[in-house]
């Protein structure tokens, strides 16, 4: 491997790893945001993304569980789906990329891609039905504004997975031969 091709997978490597300490980060702050918003309601002006659903809890409880679990979920899925991508890139082997790890790997992160972007999808019809019984939830968007992006990546990924394994087992095949 060349390399130019050395350094740019690094370099995504590194990205990854900045991506999923972000997304750690966020799902950290939203699982703080989810405690405090149940027992010192007060302080959710203070503290991350202002999240404060309190009005929806004392309308409804149910509804507020869950939208915030469909947050909370989301959060987390995506920061396991980049960890997910860090230990298939600190793991493979770039001479032999075709073996049944990375196949297993890719199939994985392609399962949690479908998984954020179908959650997605089914959370923001959720939160547009509780916006026509009358709860004001305009903020919530950008936690499920992507979940068309998420099903499609995943799809890809998803065939990407099927070509890896077709490969592994035409290799194998290819090694009993010889």
């Amino acid at each position: 491997m060349s390399k130019t091709n050395n350094f740019v997978f690094w370099g995504l490597y590194v990205i990854a790893w900045l991506i999923f300490v972000g997304l750690s980060i966020e799902a950290g702050g939203l699982v703080v945001n989810f405690f405090f918003s149940l027992y010192n309601p007060e302080v959710l002006q203070n503290l991350y993304q202002k999240l404060d659903l309190m009005a929806m809890y004392n309308e409804s409880k149910l509804a507020f569980f869950g939208v915030y679990s469909f947050i909370l979920i989301i959060s987390i899925l995506k920061a396991v789906l980049f960890y997910a991508v860090i230990h298939l890139m600190h793991k493979m082997d770039l001479s032999k990329p075709f073996n049944t790890f990375v196949a297993k790997q890719i199939s994985l992160i392609s399962y949690f891609t479908l998984s954020i972007g179908f959650l997605s999808h089914i959370a923001r019809q959720f939160v547009k039905n509780l916006i026509h019984h009358g709860f004001i939830l305009d903020n919530l968007n950008q936690f499920w504004v992507d979940s068309e992006a998420f099903i499609l990546m995943g799809g890809v990924v998803y065939i990407i997975a099927i070509i890896f394994k077709k490969g592994i087992d035409i290799q194998e095949e290819n090694d009993l031969t010889v």
